[in-house]
């Protein structure tokens, strides 16, 4: 397996895992506002939400990298 199938397959991963933190966290606050908790802490919600924008910080590098080195490839 190359480089560019693993940074491909890792920025997928990471893509749904932001995802799915940002649907716990919502679902999450809905709960918080009903009363009641899923994760177990009040503020878990914030911290949901911190773990998603780091994941969408990671895809967006390996996104920029991969862009980088299509337009690197192009140039004759």
């Amino acid at each position: 397996m190359n480089l560019q199938k693993l940074i491909s397959i890792t920025s997928r991963i990471f893509f749904v895992g932001a995802f799915v933190l940002l649907v716990l966290a919502v679902i999450e606050w809905v709960a918080n506002v009903t009363g009641y908790t899923i994760v177990g802490l009040r503020t878990s919600t914030v911290h949901l939400l911190d773990a998603a924008v780091v994941l969408l910080v990671f895809v967006i590098a390996m996104q920029l990298r991969e862009m980088k080195e299509a337009l690197k490839s192009k140039k004759p």
